[in-house]
């Protein structure tokens, strides 16, 4: 049975909700809003509290959630994995088990790109997805990535680099 897609936006974490997850600890004012497995793991958290402790804009680390809009309940979550480096920044991005195939990821990468897009320090996006994961890799392809080869991670696991072109559109004076 197909499911219907979900409207959903996106609500920045704070550095007080990272701190929580940081100790794989679900943050009180997040608790009863969330699916199972929609927040961050801790591994995550912990770099991203580690990149604003050196300095970068909590725009490239405090990263996101996925909210739907229905009812308020966060669904995944989403955000750049680090300041952009020499014109690229790259994205994660995570859905709970119980909100898959409703669109909230293809919503939140979007939704990303467009953040992206408006800063002059990014000119690519890039995404690593696991070649098993079909689902992440028709997300990225409907958002116009392009796959740019592979590449092992730190842990082994070898992963699909997509990465995408920001067009800057000219801003009327």
């Amino acid at each position: 049975m197909p499911h219907r897609q979900q409207h959903s936006r996106l609500e920045q974490l704070s550095s007080q909700d990272l701190a929580w997850l940081a100790q794989d600890r679900l943050p009180p004012a997040l608790a009863d809003r969330s699916h199972p497995q929609a927040l961050p793991p801790a591994f995550v958290a912990i770099r991203s509290l580690a990149q604003l402790q050196a300095g970068q804009s909590a725009l490239w680390c405090l990263g996101f959630c996925m909210v739907a809009d229905w009812d308020d309940r966060i669904v995944g979550s989403c955000g750049f994995k680090g300041a952009p480096v020499a014109g690229q920044v790259e994205i994660g991005y995570g859905v709970s088990p119980h909100a898959r195939q409703q669109g909230h990821a293809t919503r939140a990468v979007a939704d990303l790109m467009t953040i992206a897009a408006g800063s002059l320090q990014v000119r690519t996006v890039l995404a690593q997805v696991n070649p098993d994961n079909l689902a992440s890799t028709r997300v990225v392809q409907k958002l116009g990535f392009t796959a740019r080869g592979r590449q092992l991670d730190h842990e082994g696991e070898m992963l699909v680099q997509w990465v995408c072109e920001i067009r800057s559109t000219p801003q009327p004076p």
